[in-house]
C-alpha cells in the first residue's frame, strides 16, 4: 500500500469494527469470480465501506449494474440490485432515483459501456444532473469480451481483438465529463481502497449526479497500465498547491495529464446548482412518483376505442 493511503487505514478500520454487523450485511453467499488481482475487489470493498459509514443499509440502496466485469458484481453484494442492458444503466438508475427519492441509487458501468454504447446517456445525465452516484470502472478495455479495445484503450497497445495494435488515440473520460459542466467529478484508483472509500462517501452525500472515475487495473487483458504503472504516476489533489475544486478551468487542466501526473480526488464540485428533481414544479405535490402508483380502472377509456 502506498504511504498516501496508509495513515487513514487504522482510523477507518476502527470505525468499521464498531459497525461490523452493518458492513457484513452487504456480504453475499455468491462466489467472487473476478480474475485474481482484479480492481473490482477493491472497488466493491470501498463501496461497502462507504455505504456502511454513511449509514445506508442494503435495503436503503438500489445498486444498478451495467454489462461487463463490473456487472458481474450484481449478485456479489447483498441488497437491491438491478442488472441492466449494455450502456443503459444511467436511464435505469435515473428513473429509479426520480421515482423514489427516499432510495439512494448507485450506478456502475465500465469504460466501454459508458463511452461507447451509452455515451449518449452519459451526456444527458450530466446535463440533467440526476441525484445519484455513478461509478465508472475504467480498466481501458472490454474485459468481459477478453481484451477488446474500448474508447479509453491506449494507442498502439496490442490486444486480443487488435492483434496489430490499437490505431486510434484514447478518449480522456474526465476531459469529456468536465466539458459538460457536471456538479461533481472525481477520480480515484482501484489500488487505494481508503481513498476510494472517501470519494464514494463524498459522492453519496452530493445532491446531484456524482461521477467517480475509478482508474482500474485489469490484470488479465491490460498489462499496459499495471498496478505498478499507476503507482509511479498518481497523485492526489492535496499534493497540488492551491488546488480549488470549485474552479472548473483548473479541474480541466489537471485532468488532461494521463501520462506523467494522474490526479486523483474531487476534481470539481458545484454545491450551489439545484439537481433535476429540485428544478421540477409539480403543483405543490408532496408525494413521490412511486407513492402515486395505484390501480386505475380504464374501462371508460377502452370504450372510447370501440
Amino acid at each position: 500500500m502506498n504511504c498516501r493511503d496508509c495513515s487513514y487505514q487504522p482510523q477507518i478500520l476502527q470505525v468499521l469494527a464498531e459497525h461490523g454487523d452493518d458492513y457484513e450485511a452487504y456480504e453475499s453467499e455468491e462466489k467472487l469470480t473476478w480474475c485474481t488481482g482484479c480492481g473490482n475487489f477493491g472497488i466493491q470493498n470501498a463501496l461497502k465501506r462507504a455505504l456502511t459509514l454513511e449509514g445506508f443499509g442494503p435495503t436503503d440502496v438500489l445498486q444498478c449494474f451495467d454489462i461487463g466485469c463490473n456487472g458481474n458484481g450484481s449478485d456479489k453484494i447483498h441488497g437491491y440490485t438491478l442488472h441492466g442492458l449494455h450502456g443503459r444503466v444511467l436511464p435505469i438508475a435515473a428513473g429509479a432515483a426520480l421515482a423514489n427519492t427516499k432510495m439512494k441509487v448507485v450506478a456502475s458501468a465500465g469504460d466501454g459501456a459508458t463511452f461507447s454504447e451509452g455515451v449518449n446517456h452519459l451526456v444527458h445525465a450530466i446535463r440533467n444532473d440526476y441525484p445519484l452516484l455513478f461509478i465508472i470502472h475504467n480498466n481501458e478495455n472490454y474485459g468481459l469480451t477478453t481484451g477488446q479495445p474500448s474508447a479509453t484503450t491506449r494507442e498502439g497497445f496490442v490486444m486480443n481483438a487488435a492483434p496489430e495494435g490499437v490505431t486510434t488515440g484514447p478518449l480522456n473520460p474526465m476531459e469529456l465529463i468536465l466539458s459538460l459542466k457536471p456538479t461533481f467529478a472525481a477520480r480515484t484508483f482501484s489500488g487505494m481502497v481508503d481513498h476510494m472509500t472517501e470519494i464514494f462517501r463524498a459522492g453519496l452525500k452530493h445532491r446531484g449526479l456524482a461521477i467517480v472515475e475509478v482508474m482500474q487495473i485489469c490484470t488479465t487483458y491490460n498489462p499496459a497500465t499495471s498496478h505498478e504503472w499507476f503507482w509511479q504516476r498518481i497523485r492526489t489533489t492535496d499534493e497540488i498547491k492551491r488546488y480549488d475544486k470549485t474552479d472548473l478551468w483548473q479541474a480541466r487542466r489537471v485532468a488532461e495529464d494521463l501520462e506523467e501526473h494522474i490526479s486523483l480526488g474531487i476534481l470539481y464540485q458545484d454545491e450551489t446548482r439545484p439537481n433535476f428533481h429540485e428544478r421540477q414544479q409539480r403543483d405543490g405535490a408532496k408525494t413521490g412518483l412511486v407513492e402515486e402508483v395505484r390501480h386505475r380502472k380504464i374501462s371508460k377509456l377502452m370504450k372510447a376505442f370501440e
